[in-house]
C-alpha cells in the first residue's frame, strides 16, 4: 500500500480501506477545497493527520491548524469570501467555541463557498458532554448533512462543496465519532487541479455588516437559501428508502450512524421494517417524509440524542392530517449516549415488542467489558507535576481543573481539580472562588495550548480585578490529548507572554524535579495576587516515539530492588504510575511493555529502591 498522503493525491480513480477522517481529506482534495483551517479536537485530528501526511509542497490546498475554533472558522470564512471554496473543521465543543462567528455564516453570501466538517460525540468518548449540535445548527439556519460511514463522508462531503458553491453558502458535514473512526474501501474518484488561489472580494457581493434593516434582509434570503437546498437535497437522492418486501405497515426513520444499527439488529431477521435513511437532517426534506408516513400504520424514529426529527416530523404529520401513529422517545434514557446496536434492539422492543420476539435470531447482545479509567501516560509529565503539587496542598485548598491531558489529575492517587466546565475557564472560575475568601487558597490548572486558545482572557481578567488566585501551566510543548499538534506556543514564550501582561511572579520548573516544584508552588500560594507557576516537561509519548525512531535506540527500563523495597507502595498509591504490578504478596514488579525507563518514579520511593536496569545510564 502507498503512503497515505501520497494516496491521497493521486489523480487517478482508486478503492482503498480508509478512515472516515482520511476520506473527508481526498473530498477535500477531489473538491479542489483552497483553504482549510482547524483547532484539533476528538473525534476529528485524523483529519489533520491525513493533512500532514502530505509534504507541504504537493499539497493542493492551504491548511492551518488556529489558535481555536473561532479563528479558524473566521480565516475559512475570509478565505472564502475570496471566492476560494474553504472548509473548518473541529470537535463537538468547539462549535461552542466558534459560534460567536458561526451564527452569522447563514447570513452571509459566500462567495466561494463554505464546509464545516463538524465532530459530534454521542457518548461523551472523548468530550466533557454529549451536545447534540443538530439543535444549534438549526437555529443557525445551516444545511446538515448526516453521513453513516465512511464511503458517505466522502461523498456527502463532495455533495455539500457543491451545494455551498451553488447557494453561496456554508454547508455542514456532520460526522459523529464511530463514522469518524470507521475504516471500510472506498471507491474514490479521479480528480484533476484547476483552479487556483483567488483573491477577489467584492464588499459588492454583500451586505457583509448585517446592522439594522440589512440583518433582517439577510435573514430572509438565508432562509430561501434553506428551501431552495431542498431541491439539491432531493435531486441528490441523500435520503434513501429500504423497502422491506414482507412488511409494510411498520417503517423506521433514522440518520447517521444509528441507520447502521438498525441494519445490524435485522440483519439475520426473517423480517424487517421499511427504512427511510435521512442523508440531510437540517432542512428536511418533507416530500420524501410524507410518502413514507402515508404508507405506514407506525413508524418509529430512532435517532441519537435529542428528538429533533422526532417534533418536525410530528409536526408535519399533525399539519398534513395523517392518521400515521409515530412513536419516539419515551424514557430519559432515550436521550442519552450512542445508539449501538443493542440500544436499537432495546427502543424496537418497546415499540414493538411482537417484532423482536418474532426476529428471536435479529440480534445477541455484546459481550459486557469491564470498564477501563483514563489514565496518563508511563513517564508523563503531568504525573510528576501532580505529585509533587499534591504535597504543597493542605485539605481546604480549592484546586480548578482545565481541559487537557492534566484533566486526568481528577483521577486517583492525585485528586486534583474539583470543578471542570471547559477550555480556559480554569482561571476565571478560580477568580470567582477567591473573592472573599481568606482561608482557602485557590489554585487554577492550565495547559499550554488551551493558555492560548482560550486561556488569556480569563488571566488577563483575573489581572485587571487583583483576583487572588495561583495559577499553574502545565506545559509540555505540543496539543498532547489530541495527536500531538503544533501550538501558538511553539513560537511565542509564555513566560515572555506572561511578563508582557505585567505579572510579576512568575515561576518555571521542570516537573522531574519534584521537590523544587513543591517547593516553589508552596511560595507560589504564599504571594497575594496573582501567581503563575509554568510546571514545563514535553510530553513523553511524543518523545519516546521520536527517539525509537534513532538509529541504536535501546529501551530502558526501571527495575524494584526486592530487598531494599519496605512494601510502603508509595510508588503505587501516591505516584501511581500504570507500569507498577502490585503482586498479590505485596510485592512490586515492572510491567516491562509499559515501562520508558524514564526515572520520573524514582523519587516517589522513600527507600531509594527503584533503579534503572543494567546498562541503563
Amino acid at each position: 500500500m502507498k503512503k497515505l498522503g501520497d494516496l491521497l493525491t493521486d489523480k487517478n480513480p482508486f478503492k482503498e480501506v480508509l478512515m472516515g477522517n482520511e476520506a473527508i481529506v481526498r473530498a477535500i482534495i477531489e473538491t479542489e477545497t483552497k483553504v482549510v483551517a482547524s483547532y484539533p479536537g476528538s473525534p476529528t485530528p485524523e483529519i489533520a493527520t491525513a493533512i500532514l501526511s502530505i509534504p507541504k509542497d504537493k499539497r493542493p490546498f492551504y491548511f492551518e491548524f488556529s489558535v481555536n475554533e473561532k479563528v479558524a472558522t473566521e480565516v475559512a470564512f475570509g478565505a472564502a469570501l475570496n471566492g476560494n471554496l474553504s472548509c473548518a473543521f473541529y470537535k463537538s465543543v468547539g462549535l461552542n467555541v466558534a459560534l460567536d462567528t458561526f451564527v452569522q455564516l447563514g447570513l452571509m453570501n459566500i462567495i466561494g463557498g463554505m464546509v464545516v466538517v463538524l465532530g459530534d460525540d454521542p457518548g461523551a468518548n472523548s468530550s466533557q458532554n454529549e451536545q447534540d449540535n443538530r439543535n444549534i445548527l438549526k437555529m443557525a439556519r445551516t444545511i446538515v448533512f448526516e453521513p453513516a460511514s465512511p464511503q458517505e463522508a466522502y461523498e456527502y462531503y463532495i455533495h455539500a462543496a457543491a451545494l455551498a458553491r451553488k447557494e453561496h453558502t456554508i454547508v455542514v458535514v456532520r460526522l459523529t465519532t464511530h463514522v469518524c473512526h470507521a475504516r471500510q474501501k472506498i471507491a474514490f474518484d479521479k480528480y484533476t487541479e484547476k483552479s487556483t488561489y483567488k483573491t477577489d472580494f467584492n464588499p459588492k457581493n454583500g451586505p457583509y455588516i448585517a446592522l439594522t434593516s440589512m440583518a433582517l434582509d439577510m435573514k430572509r434570503e438565508s432562509i430561501k437559501r434553506l428551501h431552495r437546498s431542498r431541491q439539491y437535497i432531493k435531486n441528490a437522492g441523500l435520503n434513501k428508502e429500504l423497502i422491506s418486501d414482507n412488511n409494510r405497515k411498520k417503517g423506521i426513520i433514522t440518520s447517521g450512524l444509528t441507520y447502521l444499527s438498525v441494519l445490524d439488529v435485522f440483519e439475520k431477521a426473517r423480517f424487517r421494517p421499511d427504512i427511510l435513511k435521512l442523508g440531510a437532517v437540517n432542512p428536511l426534506e418533507e416530500s420524501c417524509i410524507l410518502t413514507f408516513l402515508k404508507g405506514h400504520n407506525e413508524v418509529l424514529i430512532l435517532e441519537e440524542l435529542d428528538d429533533i426529527l422526532e417534533i418536525q416530523i410530528k409536526s408535519l404529520a399533525y399539519d398534513s392530517g395523517l392518521k400515521t401513529k409515530i412513536i419516539g422517545k419515551t424514557e430519559d434514557e432515550d436521550y442519552v449516549g450512542e445508539y449501538t446496536p443493542d440500544k436499537v434492539m432495546e427502543r424496537i422492543s418497546i415499540a414493538w415488542p411482537d417484532m423482536i420476539k418474532g426476529n428471536a435470531k435479529a440480534f445477541v447482545l455484546p459481550v459486557e467489558v469491564p470498564e477501563r479509567p483514563a489514565q496518563m501516560c508511563p513517564g508523563c509529565g503531568h504525573r510528576s507535576a501532580f505529585f509533587a503539587i499534591k504535597k504543597a496542598l493542605e485539605n481546604e485548598d480549592i484546586t480548578v481543573a482545565d481541559i487537557g491531558c492534566h484533566t486526568l489529575g481528577y483521577m486517583p492517587p492525585y485528586n486534583i481539580g474539583k470543578i471542570l466546565m471547559c477550555m480556559g475557564a480554569s482561571s476565571g472560575m478560580a477568580s470567582g472562588l477567591s473573592l472573599f475568601n481568606d482561608k482557602k487558597r485557590v489554585v487554577a490548572f492550565l495547559g499550554d495550548s488551551t493558555f492560548f486558545h482560550a486561556g488569556l482572557p480569563g488571566l488577563i481578567n483575573t489581572i485587571f480585578n487583583s483576583h487572588n488566585i495561583t495559577l499553574i501551566i502545565m506545559e509540555n510543548g505540543t496539543t498532547a490529548m489530541t495527536g500531538h499538534q503544533d501550538h501558538a506556543g511553539n513560537k511565542i514564550p509564555i513566560e515572555n507572554l506572561l511578563k508582557g501582561l505585567g505579572i510579576e511572579n512568575i515561576f518555571s520548573c521542570d516537573t522531574y524535579n519534584q521537590s523544587k516544584l513543591t517547593d516553589i508552588v508552596k511560595t507560589a500560594m504564599q504571594i497575594k495576587g496573582i501567581s503563575v507557576v509554568i510546571a514545563t516537561h514535553p510530553c513523553m509519548l511524543k518523545s519516546t516515539r521520536l527517539q525509537r525512531k534513532k538509529p541504536g535506540f535501546v529501551q530502558k527500563h526501571i527495575t524494584i530492588n526486592q530487598e531494599t523495597c519496605t512494601k510502603t507502595h508509595e510508588c503505587v498509591e501516591r505516584f501511581g504510575c500504570p507500569t507498577f504490578i502490585r503482586n498479590p504478596d505485596d510485592s512490586v514488579d515492572i510491567n516491562l511493555d509499559l515501562c520508558i525507563g524514564d526515572g520520573s518514579c524514582r523519587p516517589s520511593c522513600p527507600e531509594q529502591a527503584i533503579g534503572f536496569d543494567k546498562g541503563a545510564k
